[in-house]
C-alpha cells in the first residue's frame, strides 16, 4: 500500500511540475499576445508618440510606465527602447526616462494579480478572442488581441498559483525558502530564476503564488524580489547584441537602475523594520505584500534617481565609450541591426526608421557616382574607374543587403500604412541601384571615348554639364530628411524629370545637326546618344521613387 501511494505522490509531482510549465507558457505567450496587438495597433505611430512624450523627464518616466502597464512587461518596453535608441529615434537620455517608467510600469502585474483579476480572466480571454474570430475591423481586433492576452496571461498566472499548492508541504522545500545563508543568496536566486524565464512579471508572479501558499515569508520574498529585478535586464542584454554602442549604453541604464535599487533596498531591510510595515500594511495578504513592495522599490527608485537620469547616461558613455567605426571602404550596413524574428513592441517604427536611413544611405552613393560618371565624360576618362565600379558594387550590396532586412521583415504582421512603406521601401531600392547602373554607363562611354581616341566638343561638354546639373538636382529633391512634405517633393521631382525629359530631346536634335555638319564624328554622337537616354532614365528613376514616397506618407 504505501509503494502505491508512493507512485502516486510520484505522478502528482509529476503532473504539478507538468502544470507549472503550462502555466508558464501561456503567462509568457499572453504577454506576447499583449505586445503584438500594441505594436499592430500603434504601428509608425509609436514613434510620433514617443517624439512628443519625451520633451521631458515627467512624461518619459510616463509614457514608460504607460506602455509597460498596457504590455505587462518592462523587458519589452526596454527592448523597445534599445531599437528606438539604435535606429536614431531617440536619443540615451530620452531613453532613461522610458526606462525608468517601465520599471514602475511593470509592477502593475503584481497589484493584479494581488486584486484576483484572475478570476474573471477566462471571460477577459473569451471576449478578446470572439472579438479576432467575429469583428472584421483591423483596429479592433488588434484592440482585442491586447485583451485576449491579458486573460490568457491570467489563465496561466492562476494554473502556476495551483501548481505551487503541494510545495507547503515540503519540508525541505520550505527549509530552504525561509533559511537563507544570506540576502544575497535570495538576490541570486531572483536575478538567475527570471534571467532564465526573461520575464519579471512571470517570475513576480510565481513569487506570489508561492507567498499565498504560505510556503515563503515576506522576509526571504524580498530579497528574492531584488534580485528579480536585475534579472529582467538579461533580456535587454540580449536585445542588444549587434547593436551599435549607444543601443548598449541603454542596457546598461537598465542594469545601472535595479542595481542601484537593489543595494538601496537591501540595506534598508537589514538597517529598518521595512518588512514589518509591508506586512503591517497588508495584514494576511502575503500576495499583496509582494506586490506592494516592487511597487514601493521600483517608485521610491525612480524618485531617488530621476534628479540624476542625465549623470547615469553620461555614466554609460564613459562605461562603453565609442569605438573607431569600421573602415569606410569595407561595405557594412550601419543603420539596420542584424534581424531579429522576435518582434518587441516598437519593432516597426524602429524598423522603418532604419530603413529610411539606409535608403537615404545608399541614394547618397548613387548621387556621388552620378557626379563621378558625368566628370568623367567631361574629363575623356581620366577619372578614377576603379572607384566608380567600387561605389557601384557598394551599391549593389545595400541593396542586396536591405532587400533581405525587408523581405524578413515582410513575414512579421504589422498595421496597413505600416506595410505600405516597406512595400514602398523595397521598389525604392531598386530605382536607387538603377540610377547607379545609369552612373556606370555614363563613366563607361568616357572609357569608350579614351580607348577610341574621341573627344566631345565644346558644345557637347557644356551640354553634359548642364546634365549633370539638372540630375543632382533632381536626386537632392529626393533627400527626404530635409523636412519637405511628400507632395513638394513629388511636385518638384516632376518638374525635374519633364525639365530633364525636354533637354534630352533638345540635346538630340543639336547633336543630329553637329553629325550632318560634319562636326562630330558619328562614334562621339553614338556615345553621346546613349548618355542621353542614360540622363533621361536617371529622371525617371528619381520620379519613381518621389511617387512611391509620396504615396507611403499621405
Amino acid at each position: 500500500m504505501e509503494r502505491v501511494q508512493g507512485k502516486e505522490n510520484e505522478e502528482v509531482r509529476g503532473t504539478d511540475i507538468l502544470t507549472l510549465l503550462g502555466g508558464l507558457a501561456l503567462f509568457l505567450y499572453g504577454m506576447q499576445m499583449m505586445s503584438n496587438g500594441l505594436e499592430t495597433a500603434a504601428g509608425n505611430k509609436m514613434k510620433e508618440i514617443l517624439e512628443k512624450l519625451t520633451s521631458n523627464r515627467m512624461k518619459g518616466v510616463l509614457v514608460g510606465a504607460g506602455i509597460t502597464a498596457v504590455i505587462q512587461s518592462s523587458s519589452a518596453t526596454t527592448v523597445m527602447v534599445v531599437g528606438f535608441v539604435n535606429s536614431g529615434l531617440m536619443s540615451l537620455n530620452q531613453a532613461v526616462w522610458i526606462i525608468m517608467g517601465a520599471n514602475i510600469g511593470t509592477t502593475v502585474t503584481g497589484q493584479l494579480i494581488a486584486l484576483d483579476i484572475g478570476a474573471v480572466a477566462p471571460l477577459i480571454a473569451f471576449t478578446g478572442v470572439a472579438c479576432i474570430l467575429f469583428i472584421k475591423n483591423k483596429q479592433i481586433c488588434h484592440i482585442s488581441e491586447i485583451f485576449a492576452g491579458l486573460g490568457v496571461l491570467f489563465i496561466g498566472m492562476d494554473m502556476m498559483g495551483k501548481a505551487m499548492e503541494p510545495l507547503q508541504d515540503s519540508e525541505a522545500f520550505l527549509h530552504f525558502m525561509t533559511t537563507f545563508s544570506s540576502p544575497l543568496t535570495g538576490i541570486v536566486i531572483g536575478a538567475v530564476f527570471t534571467a532564465v524565464i526573461q520575464s519579471s512579471s512571470a517570475s513576480v508572479g510565481i513569487l506570489q503564488a508561492l507567498a499565498g501558499t504560505g510556503v515563503i515569508p515576506l522576509s526571504s520574498a524580498v530579497y528574492i524580489l531584488f534580485g528579480q529585478n536585475i534579472g529582467t535586464c538579461i533580456t535587454a542584454v540580449l536585445a542588444s547584441i549587434g547593436t551599435k554602442t549607444n543601443a548598449k549604453r541603454a542596457t546598461i541604464i537598465h542594469l545601472m537602475f535595479n542595481i542601484i535599487g537593489t543595494v538601496l533596498f537591501t540595506l534598508v531591510c537589514m538597517a529598518t523594520p521595512f518588512v514589518s510595515w509591508m506586512e503591517a500594511a497588508a495584514a494576511g495578504n502575503p500576495v499583496q505584500q509582494i506586490a506592494n513592495v516592487h511597487t514601493t522599490f521600483n517608485i521610491v527608485t525612480t524618485i531617488l534617481l530621476l534628479p540624476f537620469g542625465n549623470v547615469m547616461a553620461r555614466a554609460a558613455v564613459r562605461i562603453l565609450p565609442d569605438k573607431r567605426e569600421e573602415a569606410d571602404e569595407v561595405m557594412h550596413l550601419i543603420y539596420l541591426s542584424p534581424f531579429e524574428p522576435s518582434y518587441p513592441v516598437g519593432h516597426a517604427a524602429a524598423a522603418l526608421s532604419e530603413i529610411e536611413k539606409e535608403v537615404g544611405r545608399m541614394l547618397s552613393m548613387a548621387r556621388s557616382n552620378a557626379a563621378a560618371g558625368f566628370d568623367a565624360a567631361l574629363n575623356a576618362g581620366n577619372a578614377s574607374a576603379e572607384k566608380i565600379e567600387a561605389a557601384e558594387q557598394y551599391i549593389n550590396f545595400l541593396n542586396t543587403e536591405i532587400s533581405r532586412y525587408i523581405g524578413r521583415l515582410m513575414t512579421m504582421e504589422m498595421s496597413g500604412p505600416d506595410t505600405k512603406c516597406i512595400n514602398a521601401y523595397y521598389v525604392i531600392i531598386s530605382n536607387i541601384e538603377r540610377i547607379g547602373d545609369h552612373a556606370v554607363n555614363i563613366a563607361g562611354y568616357a572609357e569608350d571615348m579614351k580607348k577610341w581616341g574621341l573627344s566631345f566638343s565644346e558644345h557637347a561638354q557644356e551640354d553634359i554639364r548642364q546634365m549633370k546639373r539638372v540630375s543632382l538636382e533632381t536626386l537632392d529633391v529626393l533627400e527626404f530628411s530635409k523636412g519637405a512634405s511628400g507632395r513638394e517633393i513629388l511636385e518638384k521631382t516632376a518638374q525635374n524629370e519633364q525639365k530633364i525629359d525636354d533637354l534630352q530631346q533638345s540635346y538630340l536634335k543639336k547633336q543630329i545637326k553637329r553629325m550632318q555638319s560634319g562636326s562630330c564624328r558619328p562614334e562621339a554622337g553614338l556615345l553621346f546618344s546613349e548618355m542621353l537616354t542614360d540622363f533621361e532614365r536617371i529622371g525617371d528613376h528619381a520620379l519613381n521613387i518621389a511617387e512611391l514616397y509620396y504615396e507611403m506618407v499621405s
